[in-house]
């Protein structure tokens, strides 16, 4: 990778892949490397800087520097999956130790904790980020461990202050780690507000396409709990391939530009939707009627991303027809892609969800707000 005077703005450098330039060739684009295993020279030395592709493969190498440089970290790891990313930050918590999260977040992790709460006796507190308070009463010194947050709660869109998070967790020594999965780096830089590390599910908003698994992790520094954590990834095997690690540069490429018309969608869409008869609350902070609104407007700093909830008037079994009426939103689990999507999120969440019956997650894309709108309007004429 050659290293000219790299462009300040963040657009120019996701665009170029911080000015890639490949130096054997001149190549615009990384190549993909495939090898399992890398060949010594006759002294028995390596011949380069990998050795095997579970501790380290060049393709990784060129997808990390850009998600160091984006998040503005110290170094960034890349992972086979979000949640192969999300057990190797709570791996490193110690037995005993306490995890504090919110009631209502992406439910995957949530899982994962409360089963480690469950079978390592961690211990685990769910707090209300609804409540000012609650972070705060949470947290113990001495014995919280981690503070996990994410600045807009998966699927309530409730926002929660990083920088106020940052100085109650490192006050007690704790950890920060922010789920930034719908506060990409073009509108949030978590590591600037406070924390310690940042976790993107980079199947969603990063990679763009719905065709790839991925998370990443970027950290404040490199220190003992940051390599803990890559000792984990490599013991653990959860890394991810050649192919995927450049699959997802690409799709990071254009990340600003789908956001920048995710934004637009959605607003577009919640405004329309904040005052229809059959819709009780329209979810999304991009409305000055949220009551997160201006924490959210400080930290986002380019839009408010594709994410919106909808509480439907006539419980959970209006919501799921709703669900199953579209035309053009897609039924489906995931989010930032392309191509919008609607779901009935407690039926995806399980017998442990917080979230509404009536709650409908949209994940707006990248079409024309005016077939969204439509498809809408006629799902919800419907019933």
């Amino acid at each position: 990778m050659s290293e000219p005077d790299r462009p300040r703005d963040l657009d120019t450098r996701l665009a170029q892949a911080c000015h890639f330039i490949e130096t054997e060739t001149g190549g615009i684009s990384p190549p993909i490397h495939p090898s399992s295993t890398y060949a010594r020279d006759a002294q028995y030395r390596h011949i380069g800087d990998f050795s095997y592709s579970r501790s380290g493969n060049p393709s990784w190498r060129v997808l990390e520097d850009v998600c160091a440089d984006i998040d503005g970290g110290a170094a960034a790891l890349c992972f086979a999956s979000g949640m192969a990313a999300v057990t190797s930050v709570l791996e490193t918590v110690a037995s005993g130790e306490r995890v504090v999260a919110p009631r209502v977040m992406y439910h995957g992790s949530q899982d994962w904790l409360r089963r480690i709460a469950d079978r390592r006796a961690i211990d685990l507190a769910l707090f209300d980020a609804t409540d000012p308070g609650a972070l705060a009463a949470a947290i113990r010194p001495g014995k919280t461990s981690l503070v996990w947050i994410e600045p807009l709660l998966n699927p309530t869109w409730d926002v929660i202050d990083i920088a106020a998070a940052a100085e109650l967790a490192h006050a007690a020594g704790a950890l920060l780690v922010v789920d930034a999965t719908v506060c990409p780096p073009v509108t949030t830089r978590a590591l600037e507000h406070g924390a310690d590390i940042v976790f993107h599910s980079a199947t969603k908003y990063l990679n763009g396409h719905s065709d790839l698994l991925a998370g990443i992790l970027v950290s404040a520094r490199r220190d003992e709990r940051w390599a803990e954590i890559e000792q984990v990834r490599l013991l653990t095997g959860g890394v991810l391939g050649p192919f995927e690690a450049w699959l997802l540069l690409r799709g990071m490429r254009t990340l600003a530009l789908r956001f920048d018309r995710a934004s637009a969608n959605a607003l577009a869409i919640a405004r329309r939707l904040e005052h229809h008869p059959l819709i009780e609350r329209v979810l999304y902070p991009g409305l000055e009627s949220h009551p997160g609104h201006e924490i959210a407007a400080r930290q986002m700093t380019r839009g408010f991303g594709g994410m919106l909830s909808l509480l439907v008037r006539g419980g959970g079994e209006t919501a799921r027809s709703i669900a199953s009426s579209t035309r053009v939103l897609v039924p489906a689990t995931s989010l930032g892609g392309v191509e919008s999507l609607i779901e009935h999120r407690a039926a995806v969440e399980g017998p442990h969800s917080a979230v509404p019956q009536n709650l409908l997650r949209l994940s707006i894309g990248i079409e024309n707000a005016d077939d969204l709108l439509a498809d809408l309007e006629q799902a919800l004429e419907q019933v």
